[in-house]
């Protein structure tokens, strides 16, 4: 039977993973192993290991997240990431390590991998975002990986651009969708006596993310969205805290101080879990910030997106998405085009460019069928060349 090792850090990642892993628990000729890492198993960001053990059986907790939120406490994090992965690996001898995305914990996931000799498949690579540094670890766990999964067709191109052979990319669609399809979300009753707030005529879901590559930009960002936030009249204002990135800590605590200002018409999770996450998605008007479910969650639920910055720019992304410079007039004026006819309209024919699901059978035939037989000896792929280099 082949190991099949998932490697999540992150609760955004576990809940889009949530029925890839189910599909390979519960495969006859697949045995599935889990390591949970990172955010996962820090009580400040919400301990959400104990939801991934609801439903899965956890084989290792590699525990790298220090306190800091610096590039040298981010660092140090990725080398103890690294040895730590090594031990993990040699002990659990996995036949495939699957990771997603982009994020600090995955690359040395990668890394570990990728010296072990151990077969690695990628999901949701080729994805362009160019605010932050995840792009370059995204397109570098790329190169380390054999197997790709992509989310959209110009993604499954890029990833061969990158030098990965054609027949070891399949564009499946995403799947954190598979979730949207296949579980029941709760009512808008049950919603919010799970989240301890009523929803009220106007509701926005708002998530910030540091911008990596403007690590001193967050902050002013950040408060010229809160700025215009204040403004906003019968609008209830759910916020979901930013994760464990560069000075992801200082623009936790500047949305606890709105909050805190602003209690009868805001709140703020650090966690919400998929299921309640989703729930909201189909309650809220809008989403608003620069989180990437704001380009792939969003669009199914026919919600627009407001997207601040530059952090997600490159993004395939649906007429659902509205773009806005970080300025709090501009936010404002992008928040009234959320809410025009004409843009409500045009939410009606909106089809989401990440699929519709049925994702995790599809990634699990290859997981189980790929051949592995010389896997690790990658050739470069290069493309007919158009240029006089």
């Amino acid at each position: 039977m082949r190991k099949i090792c998932f490697v999540t850090g992150s609760r955004a990642e576990s809940g889009i993973l949530h029925w890839l892993m189910k599909a390979v628990l519960d495969h006859q000729d697949l045995e599935f192993q889990l390591i949970v890492t990172g955010m996962h198993l820090s009580p400040e960001f919400g301990l959400t290991y104990q939801e991934v053990e609801k439903s899965f059986v956890i084989d290792k907790k590699v525990e790298i997240l220090l306190s800091s939120d610096t590039a040298v406490g981010v660092s140090k994090s990725m080398g103890l990431a690294l040895i730590s992965f090594a031990e993990a690996f040699a002990d659990l001898e996995p036949d495939i390590v699957v990771v997603l995305g982009d994020r600090f914990e995955v690359f040395s996931a990668a890394a570990a991998a990728l010296i072990s000799s151990t077969p690695l498949a990628h999901i949701h690579g080729g994805e362009v975002t160019e605010g932050a540094f995840d792009e370059a670890l995204r397109h570098s766990i790329t190169k380390m990986s054999h197997i790709h999964f992509t989310s959209c067709e110009p993604y499954r191109q890029r990833v061969i651009q990158l030098g990965e052979q054609p027949d070891s990319v399949f564009n499946f669609g995403a799947p954190g969708l598979d979730y949207i399809h296949r579980v029941k979300l709760l009512s808008k009753a049950e919603l919010e006596k799970s989240l301890d707030f009523s929803l009220g005529d106007r509701n926005l879901l708002v998530t910030f993310h540091p911008v990596t590559l403007e690590s001193d930009s967050g902050r002013a960002h950040l408060g010229e969205l809160l700025t215009a936030l204040k403004t906003l009249k019968g609008t209830k204002i759910i916020f979901t805290k930013s994760n464990a990135d560069l000075g992801g800590r200082l623009l936790n605590e500047m949305i606890d101080g709105f909050v805190e200002k602003n209690r009868e018409d805001s709140a703020v999770y650090t966690s919400l879990g998929q299921l309640r996450y989703l729930s909201l998605l189909q309650y809220v008007d809008a989403m608003v910030g620069n989180s990437s479910s704001g380009y792939i969650e969003a669009p199914s639920f026919q919600i627009g997106t407001l997207n601040i910055g530059d952090r997600q720019s490159g993004r395939v992304k649906s007429l659902s998405v509205i773009d806005s410079e970080p300025q709090s007039d501009k936010i404002l004026a992008g928040i009234n085009k959320l809410y025009s006819i004409e843009f409500q309209k045009l939410l009606l024919e909106v089809e989401n460019p990440y699929g519709g699901g049925g994702v995790a059978e599809k990634i699990v035939d290859k997981l189980h069928k790929y051949p592995l037989s010389s896997i690790v000896k990658k050739k470069f792929f290069d493309l007919p060349s158009t240029l006089n280099l």
